[in-house]
Parts: C-alpha cells; sequence; structure tokens
C-alpha cells in the first residue's frame, strides 16, 4: 500500500470538495481549483476528510494513488492557506519593478525583459537600497507557481563562479574556485 496515498486528506472549516464524474473541485477562501481524476481511482468524501483508494496493485494505479493524493492535498492547502515563494536578482544592475501582473526585468542583457503573469499569481517587487531585489510571488495554485519561478529563474540561471542570477531566497549555491586556484 502507498504510504503517501493511504494517509486521509482533512478539509479545513471554509473549503468544500465537490466529486463530479472523476472531476474533482476544491473552493475556499483563495481561490477555487479543478483536478482531472484517472477513472481507475476512487475517491470518497466523508464529512471533513477526503480518502484516495485504487482498485488493485497494478503498477499504474500504485503510480497514480500517491500521485491524486498529493495533488488533491495540494489543492486544499493552497485554497485554505494558499503558497508564497520568494525570489531575488544576484547581481550588480539587476533590477526588477512590476505594474499589476507584467513583470520588467533588467538582468545584464541588451534589453529589457517582460513578463505577463497570469491572473491567478498576486505579484509583489522589494528593491531597497544595498539588498538584493525580490519578488513575492503568491498563488493558489502550488504547480503554477512553481511553473512561473522555473520560468523566472530561467532568464539568467545561477553560475556557481559569482553566484550572480536568479534564486530563490535562502538557497544555497555552491560556489567553485576558478582557474587561478588550481595554480
Amino acid at each position: 500500500m502507498s504510504r503517501i496515498g493511504k494517509l486521509p486528506i482533512t478539509i479545513p472549516a471554509g473549503v468544500t470538495v465537490t466529486n463530479n464524474d472523476n472531476v474533482i473541485t476544491v473552493k475556499g477562501p483563495k481561490g477555487e481549483l479543478t483536478q482531472n481524476v484517472d477513472p481507475a481511482i476512487t475517491i470518497e468524501i466523508n464529512g471533513n476528510e477526503l480518502t484516495v483508494s485504487r482498485p488493485n496493485d497494478e503498477r499504474q494505479n500504485r503510480a497514480f494513488h500517491g500521485l491524486y493524493r498529493s495533488l488533491l492535498n495540494n489543492m486544499v492547502v493552497g485554497v485554505s492557506e494558499g503558497y508564497k515563494k520568494e525570489l531575488e536578482l544576484v547581481g550588480v544592475g539587476y533590477r526588477v519593478s512590476n505594474q499589476g501582473n507584467l513583470l520588467d526585468f533588467a538582468l545584464g542583457y541588451t534589453h529589457n525583459i517582460y513578463m505577463q503573469l497570469p491572473p491567478e499569481i498576486k505579484v509583489e517587487t522589494k528593491s531597497e537600497r544595498n539588498k538584493n531585489p525580490l519578488i513575492i510571488l503568491e498563488s493558489a495554485d502550488k504547480q503554477l507557481l512553481g511553473q512561473i519561478c522555473a520560468k523566472i529563474r530561467s532568464f539568467r540561471k545561477v553560475e556557481p563562479y559569482k553566484g550572480k542570477g536568479i534564486r530563490f531566497v535562502g538557497e544555497v549555491v555552491r560556489r567553485k574556485s576558478g582557474k587561478s586556484a588550481s595554480k
């Protein structure tokens, strides 16, 4: 039995979960999310508990069991508490600003990079003197938030020699010594 899949999901107060032909809809104070579930997996809603079960121990069903339990748990946590990620820009002259959901990056290229964020994501930028610029992203959808963070990071990946680039706050970057250290 899947250690993750067999755990029940507790539904907090203010969150409603509905199952309509293997389409799970979760509504809460932070928003509404939907997820299609494979027909082999059964979802049971008992009071304030959600359980995921599988019909047999086939390889595909075992894989789906833990997957859908994790996805549904992420949805419940997202609509009740929400998810938050913070990115920092490390490098001389790296800047970011926003107008609504439009981000404007100055990352040392010849042109600025503009990125329009989906309306489900709330964004805030901070630029304080003698500190790295920060991007604070909040959303109820964990998958979308992670995808947007990965896209932003791809504009300027952290390089190991000087440590410049876009990184998560608190992320540890393994630094390399350059050519001169080998002599």
